[in-house]
């Protein structure tokens, strides 16, 4: 048995757990992200990808992939956000962001291979909340028709 100083009750446990808890839900704990700081990203192809949002039928958008940053605000493209990350893994970021009054956002994205991810981000743009689940593929190079950014 291990001395009493080491004993963990099971009310500090339920501390101990509820503690970690709130540091991994509270981004002003979590460090402010520079460009190129998600291990993730840096698997990913540039090129023309094509998004395509889960349940909204026939909406499938097109941009040329230059930064693949630009897929953690999926509902705030362009706009220069304050980012904190959650979680930064090989095959995984989750950030949360602020884009001051434009709105915020949480996205979580998982890399499968370096043509295609798993987009899922919540928030509220322009006042209003929103919800989604994009898989995103790459397509090809680059062509006039898809976005560029």
């Amino acid at each position: 048995m291990a001395p009493q100083w080491m004993q963990v009750t099971k009310m500090s446990r339920g501390l101990l757990w509820s503690a970690m808890a709130l540091g991994m839900a509270c981004p002003a704990g979590s460090a402010v992200a520079q460009a190129g700081d998600y291990g993730a990203l840096t698997a990913l192809e540039s090129g023309e990808w094509e998004l395509v949002e889960r349940g909204a039928a026939g909406n499938a958008r097109r941009v040329c992939l230059g930064d693949p940053a630009q897929l953690l605000q999926p509902r705030h493209p362009g706009r220069q956000c304050k980012r904190f990350v959650l979680e930064n893994s090989a095959r995984r970021v989750a950030i949360t962001y602020d884009c001051a009054h434009a709105g915020q956002g949480r996205t979580a994205l998982r890399v499968e291979t370096g043509r295609l991810v798993q987009i899922d981000s919540q928030g509220v743009s322009d006042g209003s909340p929103f919800a989604m689940v994009i898989e995103g593929r790459r397509v090809g190079a680059c062509r006039a028709t898809a976005l560029q950014r």
